[in-house]
């Protein structure tokens, strides 16, 4: 019991220190079950009659919001600005980035390439981190384009993504009028599924995780123009 209490204090406090990233590496190969939700709101950003990005904002459980930000109140004032998240910002997208920050954008059969993530930052509010970034698709899609769909979700369920219940995803000013957003069950590529559970057998050292649980993915639809 003292060896597994001392392992998990060190978990947390080398979670603590560098971010999501960190949780991924430090966690059990077969553990099958959630260990931080994210609630998401995405805006789809329209541009000139296409499909340009994705501006997701992740609010993280109190738990891991309670590791993530010890030490990084830098002026000792109580607050926790953008410029003292900063650090904890840049390690968490660049952990994201082998898991394709968890966003799958398909047309039709077809999985989407996304660009970079720009103008991410971190903000703390209500007890709660929340990770704000704009994720670009490598090439717009026509806003009209049929089986336009994209998901947020964690295949091995070491994160349990959920969309919040009021205005879980916007549609930015640049909508084309009469477009939808529809939530329905994912179908994520079974090719992004195998490379991802690749990724996390490096990360984690052991077998690869399957995909549990469930998820939906926003089926986006626009009237032919």
């Amino acid at each position: 019991m003292l060896i597994q209490n001392a392992v998990r204090s060190t978990t947390m406090r080398v979670a603590a220190v560098v971010g999501l990233p960190a949780m991924f590496a430090l966690a059990s190969p077969a553990a099958a079950h959630p260990h931080v939700w994210v609630a998401v709101e995405t805006t789809v950003d329209y541009d000139k009659g296409t499909v340009a990005s994705f501006s997701h904002r992740w609010t993280f459980d109190e738990l891991y919001t309670t590791m993530a930000i010890q030490g990084l109140d830098a002026n000792n004032d109580g607050k926790l600005d953008r410029t003292e998240l900063a650090e904890l910002a840049q390690v968490n997208m660049d952990g994201l980035k082998e898991f394709d920050y968890f966003t799958f954008a398909k047309l039709g059969g077809q999985s989407l390439k996304l660009a970079p993530p720009r103008d991410y930052w971190l903000e703390h509010k209500d007890g709660v981190l929340t990770l704000n970034f704009v994720l670009p698709l490598s090439q717009p899609v026509l806003a009209d384009a049929d089986g336009l769909s994209f998901a947020v979700t964690d295949p091995s369920y070491f994160i349990a993504f959920d969309f919040v219940k009021e205005q879980p995803i916007r549609l930015s000013a640049g909508a084309p009028a009469g477009c939808q957003a529809n939530i329905v069950e994912a179908d994520v590529d079974k090719e992004q599924l195998t490379r991802l559970g690749q990724a996390f057998q490096r990360e984690l050292g052991g077998a690869a995780m399957g995909s549990v649980g469930t998820s939906k993915s926003i089926a986006l639809n626009c009237p032919k123009s």
